[in-house]
């Protein structure tokens, strides 16, 4: 799996800024995602978060790239 390259300074400044930013918390992001459609890849599960909810890029991508970890560090491919 090939995630975006930017920092861990950025990406974390990034998920500080979901709630205010959107609204939501990170968990009520992540079983979003799980519940919507099912995009083998990266860059078509971040676009359909820009396009069903509004979200900037960089936020919809630090999204993904942090449910992603936490799947992966659970075991979850």
């Amino acid at each position: 799996m090939s995630l975006p390259h930017f920092s861990e300074e950025t990406h974390r400044n990034l998920l500080a800024r979901v709630p205010s930013v959107t609204g939501r918390e990170l968990p009520d992001w992540f079983k979003e995602i799980d519940q919507g459609p099912c995009f083998s890849r990266f860059e078509d599960r971040v676009h359909w978060l820009q396009d069903e909810h509004s979200i900037a890029h960089g936020h919809a991508t630090a999204i993904m790239r942090e449910h992603d970890r936490r799947r992966m560090s659970r075991g979850v491919r």
